[in-house]
């Protein structure tokens, strides 16, 4: 029933930004966390960002610092400003929220961002 759909997603070059976003019909982020994940092909999928209801967030060690979760609750939606890109941050970048930890709704189709050297 809760469909989420991921945007922003592209090709490009090493170096450079995307953002993305995320937003959930058929119900609202409220007070839940959400968070960014990503996968790429044979292996599963892992937590790249979180951001709380009061915006505590949370990265990965392989993309502190370059990339910054975000919120808006009035607009139901969260977004994922990505810079300094590099190859190994190529994958199908997917969001969806989770109480302490577990996901609670179907995953989306992602987005692809694939990032050249």
């Amino acid at each position: 029933q809760v469909q989420l759909v991921e945007s922003g997603g592209g090709l490009v070059q090493a170096g450079g930004s995307l953002r993305l976003s995320c937003t959930a019909s058929g119900s609202r982020f409220g007070i839940l966390a959400v968070g960014w994940y990503r996968q790429v092909p044979g292996k599963q999928r892992d937590l790249v960002a979180r951001i709380t209801w009061d915006k505590t967030t949370n990265y990965a060690d392989s993309v502190k610092g370059r990339f910054t979760i975000t919120r808006d609750n009035a607009k139901n939606m969260v977004y994922l400003q990505m810079n300094n890109l590099v190859p190994e941050d190529t994958a199908v970048y997917y969001c969806n929220a989770d109480r302490l930890g577990s996901i609670i709704w179907t995953w989306g189709q992602g987005t692809q961002v694939t990032v050249s050297s």
